[in-house]
Parts: C-alpha cells; structure tokens; sequence
C-alpha cells in the first residue's frame, strides 16, 4: 500500500520559513514525478512546485509563479523516495494546506507537471499558517 506522509507544516509569521517533509513507502518514485499542491480556505487546490526525474541522479524542478523565487523543492539524495519544500519569505496568502503528490507515469511531460489529475497518490496534508 502506497502512502505519502507529510511533516513539517506550523505556524509562521510574515517573511518568515518552513521547511515541509513528504515521505513515500509502499513503493519507489525515484524515478517518478512529485509534487507539492497547496489549498487555501475557500479556494481550489493549487500547484506550488514539482521535481521531475531526468536521468542519473539529476532532477528538473518547477515551480507555480507565485512562489518562484522563494520555494525550492528537493529531494532526498538518498533514498530519492522523498520530497522537501523549502519555503522562505512566507506571504500571508502562503496560508494552505499543503499536499504532497506522486505520479506513477515516469515519462510525464512538462506541460502536464502541474496538472493535479497526473498525480496517482496523495498524502493527507500538513497545514501551514502565516499570521502575525
């Protein structure tokens, strides 16, 4: 059974940074799309970032226009079966619930990374919130 456990979300003022944590067990996406999507109260789920497999150990990452810039997605050199978004110079409209993402299809294309509907496993979310 596939699971993505994320960690990490917690209240932050302005400017200030958190660093979220996915984990994946029941199967490995080294190899494999993941991604980061975020939900704000009242709003639609939205893409924030995803980290693409290009070969060896080499991964491309993109990223939503409104955190370009301040977010950086990684993943684990390691185990690779894992997923980290750092995000600095939080905004108060950074407020979501932050969901981690898997895909299953190895060769996702670029233009689909941002797509919620190419993404096979979710995990339950984490909340972060930016208040003063």
């Amino acid at each position: 059974q596939v699971q993505l456990v994320e960690s990490g979300g917690e209240l932050v003022q302005p400017g200030g940074s958190l660093r979220l944590s996915c984990a994946a067990s029941g199967r490995t996406f080294s190899n494999y799309p993941m991604a980061w999507f975020r939900q704000a109260p009242g709003k639609e789920r939205e893409f924030v970032a995803a980290s693409r497999w290009i070969g060896g150990a080499a991964y491309t990452p993109y990223y939503a226009d409104s955190v370009k810039g301040r977010f950086t997605i990684s993943r684990d050199n390691a185990s690779k079966n894992s997923v980290s978004l750092q995000m600095n110079s939080l905004k108060l409209e950074d407020t979501a619930v932050y969901y981690c993402a898997a895909s299953s299809t190895r060769g996702l294309l670029s233009s689909f990374m941002s797509h919620e509907g190419k993404y096979d496993y979710w995990g339950q979310g984490t909340q972060v919130t930016v208040s003063s």
